[in-house]
């Protein structure tokens, strides 16, 4: 595969952000070994879902697993640039239209065991293209070849795309900004993702340091069951 990108994400090598994500990575793995694909999704923008996607997919790859992160936000991509040294690359979007081949929209990353998918180029027909019988053939070919499959969605208090995907996975994890959202809301998207027939595997609280102006690299996050019943602290 001659694609490649370096992944840079915040709290690398940070001993408190890399605890975090061993308890959350611990606590996914205790949900059952079928459970493969996880879709990661939020009620709004900017609560971290790609930047924890990605840190789960490297913490997973550290163990020796087998991962691949697909970032299926079509609309709205941030992954590529922010959290990566990749642009304009050809991606999900591109191989759902039959404009490339899997293996020509796939790049490796530092880490032996990660691969990534982009987004690629916005299509006029997102919440289709993710509905159609060559992504759900998708996830079910990667299951096979991979371990784990991360789907960075878009958030489904914005778009119903989240729930679209979370219907092809075996279960789908919140993120939450803990400024950001009231109960009302999570609850929403939580009925959204169950309505769906999507297992919903927990909640993952972000920026919970911020509030108390604690340094940017150490993630506070808790990891909770269904209900928001604590199942593990981070």
């Amino acid at each position: 595969m001659s694609n490649f990108t370096n992944i840079t994400l915040p709290g690398m090598k940070n001993y408190f952000t890399e605890e975090a994500y061993k308890v959350l990575r611990t606590n996914m793995q205790f949900c059952g070994r079928d459970i493969k694909a996880i879709a990661i999704t939020s009620c709004d923008v900017n609560e971290g879902k790609t930047v924890i996607s990605l840190h789960l997919g490297v913490s997973l790859a550290e163990l020796g697993k087998k991962v691949i992160v697909l970032d299926c936000d079509l609309r709205k991509s941030v992954m590529e640039g922010r959290n990566t040294d990749t642009k304009n690359a050809r991606g999900l979007s591109e191989y759902l239209s039959g404009l490339c081949t899997f293996d020509e929209c796939k790049h490796s990353t530092q880490f032996p065991t990660l691969d990534i998918v982009f987004s690629g180029k916005y299509p006029p027909n997102p919440a289709e293209l993710l509905g159609s019988q060559h992504f759900s053939q998708l996830i079910k070919d990667l299951k096979e070849e991979y371990d784990y499959v991360i789907l960075d969605t878009p958030p489904l208090g914005l778009v119903i795309d989240a729930a679209v995907i979370a219907e092809q996975c075996d279960g789908s994890m919140i993120v939450i900004g803990v400024d950001r959202n009231r109960t009302s809301v999570v609850q929403s998207v939580v009925g959204q993702l169950r309505k769906s027939g999507s297992n919903v595997l927990g909640v993952v609280l972000n920026k919970y340091g911020s509030k108390t102006k604690r340094s940017s690299g150490k993630y506070y996050k808790e990891y909770y069951k269904k209900h928001y019943k604590s199942y593990g602290n981070m």
